[in-house]
């Protein structure tokens, strides 16, 4: 069985699309309605843009997922066996497997983005990407931090992603240091994304996801809070709000896909490779799964 896989936030990059939106009629025709879902050209952004404006929450999502998007129909001729998205990724896979249409599916990453933002200017906060300990680890010595600091994505093998306020970060990165943790690197984000801090966004987008109508998908989706296959729109719908105060589960969702009987995965959008090397560090554990 194939899978398609499809990057979150940081997948991102100058010119991303460019070379879809001159090859192919659909490809203009889907940029031409994101402008107007969006009130903004943000193909204009995507192609020409500087690498800070297309950093902005608000631009980065809807260039992420329409990238991914329209790979997918102007590029992909088979229909996957199963699809999973890391992060906002969540939102491309549920377009490609019917869930959700194109112009609801930019909807909601609209809303997502937006509420997002706000829910970042409302407490300045972070995250970082810890390399070389155990979860476990992480885990505990995030818990002794006396503020907000939480695991926020289970990448792979030795690298998890925390997030929190910005002086529990720093606290935590250093114990990390101390207990053997190769690398702490604080990322280039707008906050503290899949943590408590979100929970403003969370309601945001719950009323945005409540009016839009989720389909049958043709296949299933392995969504990030729980790392299962879900084929109920209600269930999908669920999962859909509570990721955005939820950790990533990607290592334990490419695993069960590779329990499951997933053969071969294909990243779809960003560089296509953002997801290839976690996804090789994690099936390298099951010796089975290839890209």
């Amino acid at each position: 069985m194939i899978a398609y896989v499809f990057p979150g936030q940081a997948s991102q990059f100058v010119g991303m699309g460019q070379d879809l939106f001159t090859s192919s009629d659909l490809a203009r025709m889907r940029y031409r309605q994101a402008d107007e879902i969006l009130g903004f050209e943000i193909s204009k952004i995507m192609f020409e843009g500087s690498e800070e404006e297309l950093r902005q929450t608000s631009v980065t999502q809807p260039a992420v997922f329409l990238h991914s998007v329209i790979c997918a129909e102007v590029k992909v001729q088979d229909s996957p066996g199963a699809v999973a998205g890391h992060s906002l990724g969540e939102f491309s896979a549920l377009v490609v497997n019917g869930v959700l249409s194109f112009e609801d599916g930019l909807k909601l990453v609209k809303a997502r983005a937006d509420s997002m933002q706000k829910a970042c200017d409302l407490q300045p906060s972070t995250m970082a990407a810890i390399v070389g300990l155990d979860d476990d680890i992480v885990e505990r010595i995030c818990s002794d931090v006396e503020g907000i600091v939480v695991p926020a994505n289970y990448n792979c093998p030795g690298q998890l992603v925390i997030s929190g306020d910005i002086q529990s970060v720093d606290e935590a990165c250093k114990g990390l240091i101390d207990a053997g943790a190769r690398r702490a690197i604080t990322l280039s984000v707008g906050g503290a994304f899949h943590s408590p801090y979100m929970q403003p966004a969370q309601d945001e987008l719950k009323k945005a996801i409540d009016q839009i109508e989720f389909q049958d998908p043709s296949c299933p989706i392995y969504q990030n809070v729980d790392a299962k296959a879900h084929i109920e729109p209600n269930i999908i719908r669920d999962n859909l709000v509570k990721q955005l105060t939820s950790p990533v589960r990607w290592k334990a969702t490419i695993e069960q896909m590779i329990s499951d009987g997933v053969e071969s995965f294909i990243e779809i959008g960003g560089t296509g490779k953002v997801l290839q090397g976690m996804i090789k560090r994690i099936s390298r554990e099951t010796n089975t799964a290839t890209l």
